[in-house]
This record gives C-alpha cells, structure tokens and sequence, in this order.
C-alpha cells in the first residue's frame, strides 16, 4: 500500500477544481491506498464551521469532508502559519487537525510515497 498525501491550496467554494480533488481523494482511498489531506493557504477555509455554499452550485464541500473517516481519511493537516494569516485557530475547524510549522512541512512531505498537489 502506497501512502498518498494530497496537497489543497484553494478555499472552499471556488469551484469545481476543490471538489474533483475530494473526489479523486475518495477514489484513492477507495482502493485502500493511505490517504492523507494537507490544507495549505486559503485551503484551511474547507474545515471552517459554518460554511454555506449559498446559491452557487457547488458541491457542500463540509458535507464531503465529513465523510473522510467513512474511508479511512483521519489524518488531515495544516500549517499554522495558514491559519494565523487568515485569522483562523483550529477551534474554528469543524474537523480535528494536526497543525504544523512551516518549517516541518518538508519532513512531513518526505513521509509519503506519492505527494499529489492540487
């Protein structure tokens, strides 16, 4: 079993781009492949309590997040840098995450076989 650690850069909402990559995060675990979500930047806006999608007619992208664990997908991080820059602590998330300095990135990264930035 391979060990995958997706990469998210982008808010929730905007657009279809966040929702094919939940998808092809889900398809990945599917196939009982480790799976791991990295939030990056306006990323950390995905797990924040609250989050309506409004009119648009994206996905409910909190609704999908919380399904992960249904496929295995418990280990989700973030920078603390991303959040602190966008006001954000992790009380303010809807799931647990695992907050990490910029500095430990690259070691995290190091950790997986396939790094899949999205």
């Amino acid at each position: 079993m391979k060990k995958y650690l997706f990469v998210l850069r982008k808010p929730a909402h905007s657009g279809a781009h966040v929702q094919e990559m939940l998808d092809i995060i889900l398809i990945t675990a599917a196939f009982d492949q480790s799976v791991s979500i990295l939030l990056l930047d306006d990323a950390v806006f995905q797990l924040k309590n609250g989050q309506q999608p409004g009119q648009s007619r994206n996905k409910d992208t909190a609704a999908i997040y919380k399904a992960l664990a249904l496929y295995d997908i418990n280990n989700i991080y973030t920078e603390t840098e991303s959040l602190e820059q966008r006001g954000l602590v992790p009380g303010d998330l809807f799931l647990p995450v695992q907050v990490l300095s910029r500095n430990n990135i690259t070691g995290l990264m190091k950790q997986f076989d396939v790094v899949f930035a999205g």
